[in-house]
């Protein structure tokens, strides 16, 4: 990797576009500082893969995860919507902020789906354009070809492409990158490790935009289907866009130094600390669930007969933490006034607690759990 290329500018006319080298080739890992990084990033993702084995109903947490993941990645692409607002209902969301619900809402959707498809479909081109088109379906990107690779020039940053901060390859060569990038996910005649692997395949994808938008959001979504695509998880379980967001100005100006400087060297130990951090993080909030699970338990023991219809109420907030009386309902089939008779009883044991503060339509959120998210 010390004499890493990562590509040439090319003369468009009035302005250069980057033209990448391709990755599908031999690496060699020579730096001993990325192998120590190495090792405690496999340490800690194989911590964290325990849990995918050792926590009963784990997807009952996996979806508030998937919800924070979206969250984040969508924060990092302009968008103001936090969790708390991501989990309500359309109509209980303010008209202004509709617009950012339901790009959030795309995200979730497009994640989970591709999660369904990974399990019979490989990494490859067809899974990815199927995930963008559910990603810009119906939004503010909905006329920028969903599901498909540009056909024109794009640039990132600046208001047109003549004050951009990047301007990535010409769209006619978009097909040849991404078939490149899909050798290189599935080529076993060289061996590089994985985590290497998707941090390259990262930021070769970023480098190419093969998409008009949203390419920053189903870059980062690759990461996860990768890991689980190569058994590291067995869950999708780590998701690295918390950590993104929070070191912004690194993330891009990382990426940028690769091309500017051909120093991959840097964007991997950078990437690898994001994969440690995410995953002690993780840990420490699937910590937080079980204890938090147990005290819970605890608690609505002193529920007496009604504490199996609460138990079922749990179960559900562990899912998505915000509930109301209709809900509860369908979930218990007890009459209303039991169903009140039961919220009340979790909010007296501080379960739950109501936040539209009206008489009807009331919501209630279980603060505790969402306070580990957020």
């Amino acid at each position: 990797m010390k004499n890493f290329k990562a590509g040439k500018y090319i003369n468009q006319g009035t302005y250069k576009s980057f033209q990448p080298d391709f990755i599908n080739r031999e690496w060699v890992l020579d730096n001993m500082e990325l192998v120590t990084l190495l090792g405690q990033a496999d340490r800690q993702l194989g911590r964290l893969d325990m849990y995918s084995e050792y926590i009963p109903n784990i997807e009952l947490f996996i979806s508030m995860h998937i919800v924070k993941e979206a969250t984040k990645s969508s924060k990092i692409e302009g968008t103001k919507t936090n969790i708390g607002e991501v989990l309500l209902d359309i109509e209980d969301v303010k008209e202004e902020k509709r617009d950012d619900w339901q790009e959030v809402q795309n995200y979730i959707s497009a994640l989970n789906s591709a999660i369904e498809k990974i399990k019979d479909l490989p990494f490859s081109s067809r899974l990815i354009k199927a995930t963008h088109k559910t990603l810009l379906t119906g939004v503010r990107g909905k006329h920028k070809l969903p599901g498909e690779y540009r056909s024109s020039q794009n640039w990132i940053g600046g208001a047109s492409i003549n004050d951009a901060t990047f301007i990535p390859p010409p769209f006619d060569r978009v097909n040849d990158y991404m078939s490149d990038i899909e050798k290189f996910v599935h080529n076993t005649e060289f061996y590089f490790p994985d985590l290497l692997k998707i941090a390259l395949i990262h930021y070769q994808f970023e480098t190419v935009h093969p998409f008009l938008d949203g390419n920053g959001r189903v870059g980062r979504l690759m990461i996860t289907l990768f890991l689980v695509e190569k058994g590291i998880l067995k869950k999708p379980i780590l998701y690295l866009s918390d950590f993104f967001e929070k070191n912004r100005t690194l993330y891009y100006e990382n990426l940028m130094r690769v091309r500017e400087k051909n120093d991959i060297i840097q964007w991997f130990k950078f990437f690898l600390v994001g994969i440690i951090e995410t995953a002690k993080n993780s840990i420490s909030t699937f910590d937080g669930i079980l204890k938090l699970q147990k005290d819970v338990e605890i608690k609505i023991q002193s529920l007496g007969s009604r504490a199996n219809n609460a138990l079922v109420v749990i179960n559900s907030l562990f899912q998505r933490p915000i509930i109301d009386a209709q809900v509860t309902k369908k979930l218990t089939g007890l009459s209303m006034p039991s169903v009140y008779k039961l919220i009340k009883e979790m909010e007296d044991l501080k379960i739950i607690r109501e936040i539209t503060g009206g008489k009807r339509g009331k919501l209630y959120v279980f603060d505790e759990y969402l306070n580990l998210f957020e």
